[in-house]
């Protein structure tokens, strides 16, 4: 039989701070060097509660008056055994901080806690408690200290990577929706399905963002865009996005790379601040498209339209559009198109 671990954290909340304790002086402690809140092991015969109360006790020297439990969070991992915590917040309380044997503890105001050495799965569950999400049950998985997989009340999470200027990796794995919500920059695949037209130009197929989506909805956007989820390239997202927006299928070799392009924009979303830093790489498919033969997903396509590239300009600036694209990267496939014409 597997050898489970049951343990609680507790976040004790003041003048919007959480105490917390910077693991530094315990001997072979799979949290060294990081921030967690204040818990421990269940022993036997304790209940949760019971181990909460005792656990703060000893840690921090203080009487915990109220708590409530959040949720439950279920731990995987390929290095140590499962592990099952019982987590929960408190801000009432009573008593001297005292010194802990295990670290450091600090009162930390609760913007700041992203900045510190955390688990990668710990800024999930912060950004639950912060919108007060009822009880929850998540599932955080690792290799090694990298989040691979995180799964909310029975659904997946989208995973990202952050990155660099240059497209290219630190090493970290957040939440989409704490990408967004922190303005981290992370990757994006855009693809252009363009056409020639009689004007010696080339015409855009501008896809309508459905009105459910979370970020700009019912906007015109580019033919088909994505994130790169956690593990994936930029070209295998791009092969993706066609096909389950667009229902195109189609090998990698039919799309022409046109660049490398940064992004930032920062807007509300139903009551929520959206930053969107993304660091994408573009590219242009050139192959017949039938508007009639498209496979369009309603939850993220409403419809698409031919444009013509500088007639979506001039819409553009003058506002006449309800859009979500960049003048920078039109102009960068335009520049594109014409270095290949004079080929």
């Amino acid at each position: 039989m597997a050898h489970n671990n049951l343990t609680t954290l507790c976040y004790m909340e003041q003048e919007g701070s959480y105490l917390m304790l910077h693991r530094i002086k315990k001997k072979n402690d799979m949290n060294q060097d990081k921030w967690l809140g204040v818990g421990g092991h269940l022993e036997d015969g304790e209940s949760p509660e019971e181990c909460l109360l005792r656990e703060v006790k000893e840690e921090t020297g203080l009487t915990l008056l109220s708590y409530r439990q959040r949720g439950i969070v279920t731990f995987v991992s390929d290095e140590y055994p499962d592990d099952y915590m019982f987590l929960y917040t408190s801000d009432k309380f009573e008593g001297t901080l005292a010194e802990c044997n295990e670290g450091h503890l600090e009162w930390v105001p609760k913007e700041k806690t992203g900045q510190l050495p955390l688990w990668e799965g710990d800024l999930i569950f912060f950004e639950l408690l912060k919108d007060d999400i009822p009880f929850f049950s998540l599932k955080l998985v690792y290799k090694g200290e990298c989040l691979s997989a995180a799964i909310l009340n029975g659904e997946p999470l989208e995973l990202l990577e952050e990155r660099r200027p240059d497209g290219s990796l630190t090493g970290r794995v957040m939440a989409r929706f704490f990408m967004h919500r922190e303005g981290i920059l992370h990757g994006t695949a855009h693809v252009w399905i363009i056409r020639p037209n009689e004007t010696n130009g080339f015409d855009l197929l501008l896809q309508k963002r459905s009105a459910i989506k979370d970020s700009y909805p019912g906007c015109y956007d580019v033919s088909s865009a994505g994130h790169l989820i956690a593990g994936s390239d930029y070209l295998e997202s791009a092969v993706r996005e066609l096909e389950e927006e667009l229902g195109i299928k189609d090998l990698p070799k039919e799309l022409a790379f046109v660049g490398l392009r940064s992004e930032y924009d920062k807007r509300e979303f139903y009551g929520k601040t959206f930053f969107n830093r993304e660091v994408s790489q573009v590219y242009a498919y050139e192959k017949t498209v039938e508007e009639a033969d498209l496979v369009l997903d309603p939850l993220e396509v409403e419809s698409v339209l031919w444009m013509d590239y500088e007639t979506c300009l001039l819409h553009m600036k003058s506002g006449t559009i309800s859009h979500c694209l960049n003048e920078k990267e039109i102009l960068m496939l335009a520049d594109w198109w014409n270095t290949k014409k004079c080929r």
